[in-house]
């Protein structure tokens, strides 16, 4: 007797199954915007020797050594993230208020031609005006883009867009290392030109995409209830969602503090190892894409990763999994290694928990608030940190010259995924729950 054929079962079927192509457009223009998100904020972290060099020789008159570009590297590192928590905050209350996919364009073109602009510096306080101001459209993108996608994609599989959209970061290092093997004959002016590219994206956006419909509805709803976008913000405090945004704002604060205080010195690390030293500047600047990628294989790893870990285990036990992995890492890959392969070999795994921790938050944070705060929420947490996260550079500049090494330094940052996992407990699971309206 033949056997029917049996329908596949949920087990079997792709998660991709179901989803609409206008769905993976918007994850797509989103990824994009965040690609060159990062790779407009990775530039700076190249070229952060030479181009510290030429304007602080120039100021100074004599040769520069490496504790005074680790001071002054620091303090535009800190400005650039103040500027980051402040775009992140204003534009996610824009976001909520004027549309996400009308932030998105103004947020792209605002990073795009102010890193553009970095080439025409003339002295170190210019580089930091510019990289202040492409700052605020690198933290506003995240916002409005994370709540685009977590609104657009199907409630069962946001984690998995979401890791998706986080990956981009990754994306966007790759991009950055090889513009820079690309364009490292033609001087570190030539790379800030060559972030003006992201302005496309905002032409993509402004052409495909349109307002999600719960924004639309709820928007329609707030504005007939006549609340605006500045008491917004203080609506985050109030009631439960006050355990919300402290437990979000903590979780953001300690994941930037620990990539911008600590992982984010490799070309730093790279630079002073035994077998790199009496490299010419071309040799040298290959040397640092090539550990940028070697970190960033691990990153994509861990982006791609936290999302269907979260799925089966829940949000809180990743996020504290990639706390502890960090926290390890950090000292381990600084201090242990004494050639150049072996950081090649140390960094993915590094890569993995201290950026992996980062696809966590456009996952969890839509999941904390309601549609008409779901951008102000999640631009706040992840970008109020920064304010408090920004003394994480410069902090490392002055460990530097307490400590005597940038080993040292950053595995001392490294203590800060200790407060992470000691404010999980606290953090709500939000596994298998819908979006809040």
């Amino acid at each position: 007797m033949p056997t029917l054929p049996t329908q596949p079962t949920a087990h079997h079927r792709s998660w991709r199954e179901g989803v609409t192509p206008y769905q993976w457009l918007v994850l797509l223009v989103a990824w994009l915007g965040w690609v060159f998100d990062s790779m407009d904020a990775t530039i700076y972290v190249i070229v952060l020797h030479p181009a510290l060099e030429e304007l602080l020789g120039a100021s100074i008159g004599g040769p520069v050594n490496q504790e005074i570009i680790g001071w002054y590297g620091g303090v535009i590192l800190s400005i650039f993230l103040i500027g980051w928590a402040i775009g992140g905050v204003l534009f996610g209350i824009a976001a909520d208020y004027f549309g996400r996919t009308k932030t998105l364009i103004a947020t792209i073109l605002i990073y795009a031609i102010c890193t553009g602009l970095a080439a025409l510096s003339q002295d170190w306080w210019h580089l930091a005006i510019y990289r202040f101001l492409t700052a605020l459209g690198i933290g506003g993108e995240w916002a409005a883009g994370a709540a685009m996608v977590a609104e657009v994609w199907p409630e069962e599989k946001r984690a998995k867009a979401a890791g998706i959209l986080q990956s981009a970061w990754a994306a966007g290092f790759f991009l950055a290392a090889l513009v820079n093997l690309l364009l490292s004959g033609y001087g570190w002016r030539a790379l800030f030109v060559a972030g003006v590219a992201p302005a496309l994206v905002a032409l993509l956006v402004r052409l495909w995409v349109k307002e999600p419909e719960r924004w639309v509805q709820a928007h329609a709803q707030d504005l007939a209830a006549g609340k605006g976008g500045v008491i917004k913000l203080g609506e985050l405090f109030h009631g439960p969602l006050r355990r919300h945004t402290v437990v979000g704002s903590v979780l953001a604060f300690v994941a930037v503090f620990g990539l911008w205080g600590g992982a984010n010195w490799t070309p730093t690390l790279i630079g002073a190892l035994p077998d790199t030293q009496g490299l010419s500047k071309a040799d040298l600047s290959r040397s640092i894409s090539y550990a940028i990628m070697a970190f960033n294989v691990g990153s994509l790893a861990g982006y791609l990763s936290f999302g269907p870990l979260a799925d089966r285990f829940g949000r809180r036990p990743i996020f504290a999994l990639m706390c502890a992995g960090s926290f390890v890492m950090l000292p381990v890959t600084y201090l242990t290694p004494h050639a150049y392969a072996h950081v090649l070999l140390l960094l993915p795994l590094l890569g993995y928990f201290n950026n992996g921790l980062f696809s966590g938050f456009p996952i969890y944070l839509p999941e904390l608030f309601p549609t008409r705060l779901r951008a102000t929420g999640a631009g706040f947490c992840f970008n109020a940190g920064r304010v408090l996260a920004s003394v994480g550079p410069f902090m490392t500049g002055s460990l530097v010259a307490t400590l005597g090494s940038f080993g040292l330094a950053a595995s001392a940052i490294g203590l800060i995924y200790l407060v992470g996992l000691a404010t999980l407990p606290f953090a709500p699971e939000t596994r298998g729950q819908p979006l809040p309206d």
